[in-house]
């Protein structure tokens, strides 16, 4: 895969945990920062993509009453508290 470089500018307590972390794991900053990024956008990606879906639902009509919600968390939580018992 190809690779291209840019500069970012971090906070020095930023950069001395990842470079504590680099080195504990015997790895380089490089590597650390290119996976932060990658779980980072996959993570943002997928929750965009979800408010988006949900946003569509909702355009489409296809919605819960806030009653049904509510009654379906309180159920929950009470047979949450019962099997604690």
């Amino acid at each position: 895969m190809a690779t291209e470089a840019f500069t970012v500018r971090a906070e020095s307590d930023i950069v001395h945990k990842i470079d504590f972390l680099a080195d504990s794991l015997d790895r380089s900053r490089n590597y650390l920062v290119n996976l932060a990024l990658k779980e980072y956008l996959e993570t943002h990606a997928w929750q965009i993509e979800k408010i988006t879906q949900g946003i569509a639902a909702a355009d489409r009509g296809e919605l819960i009453a806030h009653e049904d919600v509510m009654r379906e968390m309180d159920d929950l939580i009470d047979s949450k508290g019962k099997s604690r018992a």
